[in-house]
């Protein structure tokens, strides 16, 4: 018997080394981006982004808790908007700052995650004229800790949030070609 637990804790250990040496092979960034194209001029879609108030109305987020606590400061859109928010465990708490808007093109935001895992990114939304309409580019980057990197190894976060960003995109392609 004190064989068998021995070579389990052997295979066992084996396989946490594995997961460990695979984790820190892993990009020490992150880094997801998403685009469409908007049949709307940038002047549509940019309040939407630029007023956190405006992103119940097409953020994938929102729906995931209807019922989390949002709070909003500071400027009432623009550089300056602070919104935070503490839900469920579908959505977290975390902040977004936003550090620079410059009407119409582009919104870069300081987003702060506090749980369920802690993170610190930049959000880049950017508007460039293109024929008819807008193409809508959603940019997330940032570090990438080790517990982020341990997750990397078990799920695609490209592909996680990825998902997000594609359907808030088409919440907006919807909501502004109306």
């Amino acid at each position: 018997m004190l064989e068998v637990i021995a070579v389990v804790a052997v295979i066992l250990a084996i396989a946490v080394a594995i997961v460990l040496v695979l984790a820190a092979t892993k990009p020490n960034t992150l880094r997801v981006q998403r685009a469409v194209s908007i049949k709307a001029p940038a002047e549509r879609i940019f309040p939407l982004i630029s007023d956190f108030q405006q992103w119940r109305s097409w953020s994938p987020y929102e729906e995931k808790d209807p019922a989390m606590n949002r709070t909003y400061s500071g400027a009432e859109r623009g550089k300056g908007a602070v919104y935070a928010w503490d839900g469920d465990k579908n959505v977290g708490s975390g902040r977004m700052d936003i550090l620079e808007a410059l009407a119409p093109s582009k919104i870069v935001i300081k987003l702060d995650f506090f749980r369920p895992f802690e993170g610190h990114n930049t959000a880049e939304f950017t508007m460039l004229p293109q024929g008819d309409g807008t193409h809508v580019t959603w940019l997330m980057h940032g570090p990438a800790n080790f517990m982020s990197r341990l997750m990397q190894v078990f799920m695609n976060l490209d592909r996680m949030i990825g998902r997000d960003f594609e359907a808030g995109l088409a919440n907006l392609k919807t909501l502004t070609e109306k």
